[in-house]
């Protein structure tokens, strides 16, 4: 056996391999402290790679759910709008049908067309209101809803625009229409009856929009989560197991740097040699 104080590959082994100790105990530290046990490309490119890409999935479904609420808000407005003047386009209707009577006498008629004038202003005053987020689907513009259905922004659901404006191409009674005669009456009768038919087909059309959008937004919902669950299987750490290697790695540590002292002593055993 050779003796030397220059070279000691006793500790030099054992320095080694604490050194491989510490590094292993830092990384489990840093998955503990992070909760990831791939934090960066380094850990593990590949996954890290494919954990980038679904991150950014996750954000663009982020800004679809948006999108979705967005629309939503913009539909249910529209709807609610629709649906009240269906219900003030019933009354005109009975107002109309009262007045279209050629016996009905000249007071009551004008208490008629009263009513109904100030149901049609209803009508117009609705139909002002019926806007959200700056957007008003059934006024006399041509807004329509387009929303982002996909993370990549190349799907997109349109709710086209539906015109219920007095005098529009759905509603016929016009800003100024009274039933203040028996043939005035009689005429409303006709338009009332055509224009609630277009509007329950806007409130169908509006309906439809509104399923369609809900239905997107929770299966947007739903893959978002699945996503993220997928990005945790991929990079998540798990702390059970890490804390029982945090602790292996401890005791090896400690051992490691009594091999390492006890590798430093054995030179001090060629003083031996020289003791007379």
């Amino acid at each position: 056996m050779a003796f030397s104080v220059n070279v000691n590959p006793s500790a030099l082994s054992a320095l080694r391999n604490l050194n491989v100790t510490a590094r292993a105990l830092a990384a489990v530290q840093n998955r503990i402290n992070t909760g990831l046990k791939i934090a960066s490309a380094k850990d593990n490119a590949a996954i890290f790679s494919i954990a980038q890409k679904l991150r950014a999935d996750l954000r663009g479904f982020s800004a679809v759910k948006q999108s979705l609420d967005r629309s939503l808000g913009v539909v249910d407005v529209a709807l609610a709008a629709a649906g009240t003047i269906s219900d003030l386009l019933i009354e005109m209707k009975e107002k109309a049908v009262a007045a279209a009577d050629k016996g009905l006498d000249s007071i009551s008629r004008t208490a008629l067309a009263e009513d109904f004038a100030a149901l049609r202003d209803q009508v117009a005053t609705i139909v002002s209101n019926a806007t959200f987020n700056g957007t008003n689907l059934i006024d006399n513009g041509t807004d329509a809803v387009i929303a982002i259905t996909n993370p990549d922004a190349t799907q997109t659901i349109t709710i086209a625009h539906q015109n219920l404006t007095l005098g529009g191409g759905n509603i016929t009674i016009t800003a100024g229409q009274t039933i203040a005669t028996q043939t005035a009456a009689s005429t409303a009768v006709t338009d009332l009856v055509a224009a609630l038919t277009s509007v329950n087909s806007v409130l169908t059309k509006l309906g439809v929009g509104a399923k369609t959008l809900e239905q997107n937004r929770s299966f947007a919902e739903k893959l978002s989560d699945v996503i993220e669950v997928g990005i945790g299987n991929l990079v998540d750490a798990d702390l059970a197991k890490e804390s029982a290697n945090l602790q292996a790695l401890q005791v090896k540590q400690q051992l490691g740097i009594q091999a390492l002292a006890i590798a430093n002593q054995a030179p001090q055993s060629i003083l031996t040699l020289f003791q007379q």
